[in-house]
């Protein structure tokens, strides 16, 4: 029996044709191929407003433009989210996605401080791509964005485990690297990861 996946694609172009847009068809044909059920979120084609106070944040109401992508994540078993790194992190549009859909009440209990946490026991994996080359990140940046999501919001909310897979040198990767790519994220599709 397959897994509940739920893609997050977290590109902000809607136009499509990155390589984060290849990233995630390949990923998607593979969980399809395995028999894995699969929901998808594209962030960019999501019109919602940003976050402004924090009343607004804990007591206001997902917009309705988000409430199928915040049932795809209380659906799924597993969350794929996929981005290009901006400035050193996500994009802001998927920044202000997450906090929309991540609130108070949905991924804690009601009063939002009696420490359940609504999205345990389903794990994730982060895909980013960028234009340095992926150790330069790990270690030079030591991958602080990827880190931040991984504790300060997944984890924040449950999700465990969370691996992350890093394209470096995007720019640069000739045809034969991004069919590598592409193969292991059809391979990382099929087996649900």
């Amino acid at each position: 029996m397959g897994r509940r996946i739920a893609l997050i694609q977290g590109h902000p172009d809607p136009g499509g044709g990155h390589l984060d847009h290849a990233l995630a068809g390949a990923y998607a044909r593979g969980a399809g191929a395995a028999g894995h059920d699969l929901r998808f979120v594209d962030v960019a084609r999501l019109e919602f407003p940003l976050l402004r106070t924090q009343d607004e944040f804990e007591h206001g109401a997902v917009p309705a433009s988000l409430r199928d992508a915040q049932a795809a994540i209380a659906w799924a078993q597993h969350l794929l989210i996929v981005y290009p790194l901006w400035l050193g992190t996500m994009p802001a549009l998927l920044k202000g996605f997450l906090e929309q859909v991540l609130r108070p009440g949905f991924v804690f209990g009601a009063g939002a401080t009696d420490g359940v946490r609504g999205l345990s026991g389903r794990s994730a994996r982060i895909v980013i791509t960028m234009g340095m080359p992926a150790f330069a990140y790990r270690w030079f940046f030591r991958a602080h964005s990827l880190k931040s999501l991984e504790r300060n919001i997944l984890g924040l909310c449950g999700i465990g485990p969370v691996r992350a897979t890093l394209y470096g040198g995007v720019d640069k990767a000739g045809e034969r690297r991004r069919a590598t790519w592409l193969a292991q994220m059809e391979h990382l599709g099929r087996a649900g990861a």
